[in-house]
């Protein structure tokens, strides 16, 4: 039996920074599109969510890699089209509901991917199949269509189909249920609205049509989360897409099979692990970032708590009064450690950038700690459109970051 190499806590840690894009400097000009495509090499996926208390989860993760960038860059790539500059991303659910490049539609459509909560509509589509037919025929002709005018176009006082008449909960469930399946897309957004569109009218041929066994796209997934972490155990591994067990484990002894995955033990850490053969560990860590709570680094509490020893809850669905720093909380990163964490609303209406609470983690330099977070909430105000930034009373950290602001 081969001897399983030890690796450090501290080389982890490098190592899956370094896999996350945080050993890479900031550009020095304005990111695009060349920028845009090295950071989704490294992620492979955009969380998508509703919350925009600060900023909309899609957009973070590039501001934590890129700095101040502008957020078109990702619209045009997710939600236009031209012969001149093809799509990039696409919707569909990878982690949860994701950006993710085109190229990778087949993988998450080949079976591979148990289905998600919209699997229960699947029984409505079953019991109402001309409800799915009147779906994709409005689709068909209004598309890009929002849920609401799909909806008053089959369950209004003229039903579109004579005879017929939906109830709208039914409608706005089957169009999830055509996204799950991959029938529809979001062929643009109004806002935060999806508009649904064929999915045959916004992926390539080539990209629609190519077939892949679920045991491959698995293998590729796979090996897509292993690039993405660096290091990690098979859990850590299974979740980046959300792979039922028996697909990932099997995934991943394939892989260790083909010499693409190393098993490793990482000290400290109760599991066993494997290194992704193409990582790589820098001496040192640099920089700073604010992460926002759907960003790859930190979206698995768990693996957050092991790397990092950083325990991270989000805290939109506990009442006010019982939680412990926020409703909307960042990690702050600040050479290769979690050094703090502060709660962040984007006041638009004020034009400020507010931090309710401001929390630093135990044993760091405090004032050095808050000099850089000031500094990097003053690229994050500037970046959302705002003059300024304007810290509350709560954390231990607060009184440090507002001399440091002032």
């Amino acid at each position: 039996m081969p001897v399983v190499r030890t690796v450090s806590l501290d080389v982890a840690r490098r190592t899956a920074l370094a896999a996350q894009g945080f050993a890479d400097p900031r550009p020095d000009a304005e990111p695009d599109r060349r920028h845009l495509r090295r950071v989704l090499s490294r992620l492979h996926v955009l969380q998508l969510d509703s919350v925009n208390v600060a900023v909309r989860a899609h957009y973070a993760p590039l501001f934590a890699r890129l700095g101040a960038y502008d957020r078109e860059l990702v619209d045009s790539a997710a939600w236009t089209h031209s012969a001149r500059r093809p799509r990039m991303l696409v919707e569909c659910w990878a982690h949860e509901a994701s950006l993710v490049p085109v190229e990778d539609w087949p993988l998450l459509h080949s079976g591979a991917k148990p289905r998600g909560w919209w699997r229960h509509y699947g029984r409505i589509a079953e019991s109402q199949p001309a409800l799915v037919d009147d779906v994709l025929a409005v689709v068909k002709e209004l598309g890009p269509a929002g849920a609401g005018t799909i909806e008053r176009e089959l369950s209004g006082p003229a039903p579109r189909t004579p005879g017929s008449w939906w109830e709208r909960s039914d409608v706005k469930k089957v169009c999830e249920w055509l996204f799950g399946i991959g029938e529809l897309t979001t062929g643009a957004r109004r806002g935060f609205e999806r508009l649904y569109d064929l999915s045959e009218r916004v992926l390539p041929p080539e990209v629609l049509h190519r077939s892949v066994d679920a045991r491959t796209a698995a293998r590729e997934l796979v090996d897509r989360a292993a690039r993405a972490y660096g290091i990690a155990t098979e859990p850590d591994l299974r979740d980046y897409y959300r792979l039922s067990p028996e697909v990932s484990r099997q995934a991943v002894a394939d892989l260790v099979e083909a010499g693409a995955l190393e098993p490793v033990r990482v000290e400290t850490w109760p599991t066993p692990a494997y290194r992704h053969t193409a990582a790589r560990t820098p001496r040192r860590m640099e920089g700073r970032a604010l992460l926002c709570p759907f960003d790859p680094l930190v979206w698995e509490r768990s693996r957050a708590e092991r790397l990092f020893d950083f325990r991270y809850r989000i805290e939109i669905y506990v009442p006010e009064a019982k939680r412990v720093h926020g409703y909307y909380v960042f990690p702050f990163l600040l050479d290769g450690a979690l050094v703090a964490r502060v709660d962040l609303k984007a006041d638009r209406a004020a034009g400020v950038l507010r931090v309710p609470g401001a929390f630093a983690e135990s044993g760091v330099e405090r004032g050095r700690v808050a000099a850089e977070l000031a500094a990097e909430l003053g690229v994050m105000a500037s970046w959302l459109g705002l003059d300024g930034v304007s810290v509350g009373e709560r954390g231990d950290l607060a009184v440090d970051l507002r001399r440091a602001l002032t």
